[in-house]
């Protein structure tokens, strides 16, 4: 079985060193074939400089680079593209995981489909980090039905199968766990070693957190409407338009009986109710439509590579 660790990266240079050094050490006690694919986001600092050397030395280290910043979705999912492994681990660059709990996760893949790390002894402030992040887990299990403790953790280990079907963009690489099981997989959640970052500076904060709740009404719908969007609009457009409907049937009867109903606010509700079923019910047909075209298309690629990976 070969593993790939994918690793992001986004001005991480103070960080490289030591975490390809215990990347390398835990990788290489194990009988498992590995390869460490680094994937630098449009880094600014001297994190290629630092990250070429290592790749020219070292075969088992593979190297993509982007043109600019496109985020951490869009690493993970260069990573998955690209990775060779029967098993993809994913690990953050910022040696706040530990990769000696890689082991025990890939070891548990093959009875699992996917194995979250949980920073159960998270080693962030709590105010502007590890509370949003609870609340966040909270909702996400409640909305998804997927019930984990650490949605945001980086340190994940996935079939390979799993995760190159699933097409990521926004914030949605947190919720991979969410969108993944639509396919029926089964998912452990195991405590991992959380440290506190030493160098560089975090990329996130309580900004991130509208972009997480609007990419959660995402996973939602794909997971419930994604293969039937009528579903999701005809049942609340049938609602409006049939209000409407019965709304202008009574103020129509009340004009028969010589009532004047041009000035009340009820008949224009009315009309409104119909238009805006109409609308939900012509967006689910189009979203249908849509749904269609879309298994005969090709995917647009979310990221963009400076020069293509050469081969040793």
């Amino acid at each position: 079985m070969k593993v790939s660790v994918v690793i992001p990266l986004h001005n991480e240079e103070e960080n490289i060193e030591e975490l390809y050094a215990a990347l390398k050490s835990v990788m290489d006690a194990e009988k498992n074939d590995y390869e460490l694919l680094f994937i630098d986001d449009g880094s600014t600092d001297g994190t290629l400089d630092i990250l070429e050397p290592i790749g020219q030395k070292d075969t088992k280290v593979r190297l993509l680079r982007f043109r600019r910043n496109f985020g951490k979705a869009a690493a993970w999912a260069a990573g998955f593209d690209h990775a060779l492994g029967d098993v993809i681990v994913t690990i953050d660059g910022d040696l706040q995981n530990d990769p000696k709990d890689i082991p025990k996760m890939v070891a548990l893949i093959g009875e699992y489909d996917i194995v979250n790390g949980w920073r159960k002894k998270r080693k962030d402030p709590y105010i502007i980090r590890r509370f949003p992040s609870i609340i966040a887990n909270w909702i996400i299990s409640r909305v998804t039905g997927v019930k984990l403790r650490d949605y945001g953790s980086g340190l994940k280990a996935y079939k390979a199968e799993v995760v190159k079907n699933i097409n990521m963009y926004g914030e949605m690489h947190r919720f991979i766990p969410a969108v993944a099981s639509w396919y029926g997989v089964k998912i452990k959640e195991i405590e991992t070693t959380h440290h506190p970052r030493r160098h560089g500076k975090s990329k996130y904060g309580i900004s991130r957190t509208l972009m997480v709740i609007l990419d959660l009404i995402t996973v939602k719908f794909l997971q419930s409407f994604s293969t039937k969007p009528l579903q999701a609009f005809g049942p609340i457009g049938l609602l409006c338009g049939l209000s409407g409907f019965l709304i202008n049937f009574y103020l129509m009867f009340l004009w028969f009986s010589g009532e004047h109903i041009g000035k009340r606010p009820l008949l224009l509700l009315g009309v409104l109710l119909i238009i805006v079923g109409i609308q939900l019910i012509g967006m689910g047909l189009l979203g249908e439509m849509l749904v269609s075209s879309y298994h005969e298309g090709r995917r647009k690629p979310l990221y963009v590579l400076k020069y293509p990976e050469k081969e040793k």
